[in-house]
């Protein structure tokens, strides 16, 4: 029998995710809120993988409490995402997907664009995913994957950050208020080539972030998210002593 895959989180993702691995032959041992961390891995000492699927909000308390033995066999998938996020755990070299799926309550995961996937399980996502139809791809060097990281976090920066000021779906944002998009790109960049300590390669960001646009034109720009997206962006910004006049006057006068 395969190792058993443990899922952290049982929303949306982590059951797609869950079904994925059943279907790739791995028992699935679930955990959720309630459930006391240190006990269940006394019980599941060794997974093949420990995949966290709670939301961003509550990333950083989840691997806070991660017990120690399940440090090494780590996947995140999480929006917003950047390698800071895991290294402030001790968390050295995790699994990371940048998931390119949507998945609504009671609907099959529709897929946006190949979703690419690193690290030491990266075959094993790839096959869960694939079993379920939906393509994933390894990425074979960190370097591409923080380009893919940071290309998701544009993605839906802008798309919500500039959707509290037009609306609309990221067809519309990009087709008819470009300039509204590229000057949040902008400065969401900064941000984040604060977060990774490194220049990012801009142009070709914002040319990955209109490829995901035209792929799924019709996706609505404003999520649920979207102004705590944006405070987090600014709270960033105000630790880097970064200027980024539009993301302040979006906040503060929703234009």
């Amino acid at each position: 029998m395969k190792e058993p895959v443990v899922v952290l989180g049982l929303g949306e993702m982590g059951r797609v995710f869950a079904g994925g691995f059943l279907r790739a032959g791995h028992p699935v041992y679930p955990v959720i809120r309630e459930m006391d961390l240190d006990r269940e891995a006394t019980l599941i000492p060794g997974p093949e993988l420990v995949l966290v699927t709670v939301g961003e909000k509550d990333l950083h308390s989840v691997l806070d409490a991660l017990p120690e033995i399940w440090r090494d066999r780590v996947g995140l998938l999480q929006n917003e995402l950047l390698p800071r996020d895991w290294r402030d755990h001790r968390i050295v070299r995790p699994t990371v997907i940048s998931v390119w799926f949507e998945k609504k309550r009671g609907s099959e995961p529709r897929p946006i664009l190949p979703s690419p996937v690193y690290g030491p399980k990266a075959g094993l996502v790839v096959e869960a995913l694939g079993s379920l139809e939906i393509p994933a791809v390894p990425v074979a060097e960190a370097s591409e994957m923080l380009y893919e990281m940071v290309r998701k976090n544009l993605y839906i920066l802008t798309a919500n950050i500039a959707g509290i000021v037009v609306g609309g779906t990221v067809g519309s944002l990009w087709r008819e208020h470009r300039a509204l998009a590229r000057e949040v790109a902008s400065e969401v960049l900064d941000v984040q080539e604060w977060l990774v300590r490194e220049s990012l390669h801009r142009e070709r960001l914002v040319a990955g972030m209109a490829d995901a646009f035209q792929a799924d034109p019709d996706h609505a720009c404003l999520g649920r998210e979207a102004r705590a997206r944006l405070e987090r962006a600014l709270r960033a910004a105000g630790e880097a002593g970064l200027a980024t006049p539009r993301l302040r006057r979006i906040l503060e006068k929703g234009s």
